[in-house]
């Protein structure tokens, strides 16, 4: 029991704060102002480690590569902690096959909590400080879903398609990347 109990805030963590740092990736390629209340937030929760790297890793561009060696780092390090807690031991050679994976995991569940934000923000404060930040976040995912689906009622289904459609990546993801 302990050791699932340590699994999960292992994963938790890093799950949260590897989300973080890749919204910061995200928000610097998007071009997000960093006056924005999300970005604040992002930044504070993740200069302690993306700074230092900087110094090492310049960014390419729009690209923020320090921040891209931060999570993937961050993936590395829960795998061999989820390892060492599960099996006593580091097996470094499948903490690096799963790492990857599990970046493309963090990324696919920070859309769909994006998606999920949007669609309660719509509803319940569409004036909502963070609303606009989201939207921009999200209009590259849902524009091609909007150009097939139409309005329903007045009604916005291309969240529900994206949804789907993350939870079916998820799904390849998982089997793939075991």
């Amino acid at each position: 029991m302990f050791t699932d109990i340590a699994r999960l805030l292992i994963e938790t963590a890093a799950a949260i704060f590897g989300a973080a740092l890749l919204l910061r990736l995200y928000m610097n390629w998007a071009g997000m102002p960093s006056r924005n209340p999300l970005a604040q937030f992002v930044l504070a929760l993740t200069d302690w480690l993306v700074r230092p790297l900087r110094r090492v890793i310049p960014a390419a561009g729009r690209f923020d590569l320090a921040s891209l060696v931060a999570v993937l780092l961050l993936a590395l390090i829960a795998m061999a902690l989820t390892d060492l807690v599960a099996m006593g031991l580091i097996y470094w050679d499948r903490a690096f096959i799963r790492a990857p994976f599990t970046v493309l995991r963090w990324a696919l569940n920070l859309v769909f909590w994006l998606t999920i934000i949007h669609v309660v923000l719509s509803w319940v404060n569409p004036h909502a400080p963070i609303a606009p930040a989201i939207s921009m976040l999200l209009r590259p995912f849902l524009a091609p879903f909007q150009r097939i689906l139409p309005l329903v009622g007045g009604f916005d289904l291309s969240p529900v398609a994206l949804i789907i459609m993350i939870q079916i990546l998820l799904l390849v993801v998982n089997r793939a990347g075991l």
